[in-house]
């Protein structure tokens, strides 16, 4: 009878993971469910103690750390116009805060300088701060 109590319990702490997202409710619900296994062998409450006990520290200390290593991974490619941010190009016609042209490997891009007070004159090097659209904010290399 003791199962049907360690299931209710899971059941909770389930339902609680869901609003938290923090996989340490989830984990504890997994010891529940381990104990409330044991409690079906008719084994006594301080065995079904153990095993909860022993079950949610395990997933607390060892499963829980790899799987928010994996959660929180950034992406490892940058694609489409992320993927120009702090490239380097060449200005290919004068750069200055309303307009100018720009050469970010084989393509030609619109740019403005992200300082709209600077003016980049043809043929200096400038690093791709930010893409607003299709024009280039840059800012002349040092």
């Amino acid at each position: 009878m003791s199962w049907i109590i360690w299931l209710i319990v899971a059941a909770v702490l389930g339902a609680a993971e869901l609003m938290t997202t923090t996989l340490a409710l989830g984990i504890i619900a997994v010891g529940a469910v381990v104990a409330a296994v044991v409690g079906a062998f008719h084994l006594s409450v301080p065995v079904q103690l153990i095993a909860f006990v022993v079950a949610s520290a395990a997933g607390l200390g060892f499963v829980r750390p790899v799987a928010m290593r994996h959660i929180k991974h950034p992406p490892l490619l940058r694609t489409g116009v992320a993927a120009l941010v702090g490239r380097s190009a060449i200005v290919t016609e004068e750069v200055t805060g309303y307009s100018g042209r720009i050469r970010i490997g084989g393509e030609e891009w619109s740019s403005r300088a992200y300082d709209e007070t600077v003016v980049i004159p043809v043929g200096h090097r400038v690093d791709v701060v930010q893409i607003e659209g299709a024009t280039a904010l840059v800012f002349p290399r040092e």
